[in-house]
C-alpha cells in the first residue's frame, strides 16, 4: 500500500509543480515576449512530464496487479485446502454412520412379548 501512496504522491507532486510553474509564469512581472518564451520552454517539457507520470502510473498498476494475483492465488490455495478438509470430514462421518447402521442391524433384536 505504501508503494501505491508514494506513486500517487510523486504523480501529484509533478502535476502540482507543472501547474505552479505555469501559474507563476502567467503572473510574473515579465514582458509578453519573455513570458511567451518561458511558456514555449515549459510546453516543450510537458510531454516529458506526461511520460514520467504515465510511467509512474503504469508501475503502480503493475504492482497492484501482481499483489492482486498473489492474493488470489493464496485465497484459492486456502479454498482448496478447506474443500479437501470438508470432503475428508464428510467421508469419515459417512463411514462412522455406516458402521453404526451395520452394528444396529447385526445385533439380535429380542421380541417383547405382552403378557
Amino acid at each position: 500500500m505504501s508503494n501505491n501512496r508514494s506513486g500517487l504522491f510523486f504523480g501529484g507532486l509533478m502535476l502540482g509543480s507543472a501547474i505552479g510553474t505555469l501559474t507563476g509564469l502567467l503572473l510574473a512581472p515579465r514582458t509578453g515576449r519573455e513570458t511567451r518564451q518561458l511558456l514555449r520552454k515549459s510546453a516543450s517539457a510537458l510531454p516529458e512530464l506526461a511520460e514520467d507520470i504515465s510511467t509512474s502510473v503504469q508501475m503502480q498498476a503493475d504492482r497492484l496487479s501482481a499483489n492482486a494475483r498473489t492474493n488470489w492465488d493464496e485465497t484459492l490455495d486456502r479454498l482448496r485446502d478447506a474443500i479437501a478438509a470438508g470432503i475428508d470430514a464428510s467421508q469419515r462421518e459417512s463411514q462412522v454412520l455406516k458402521r453404526h447402521n451395520t452394528e444396529q442391524n447385526s445385533d439380535p433384536v429380542t421380541p417383547h412379548l405382552d403378557s
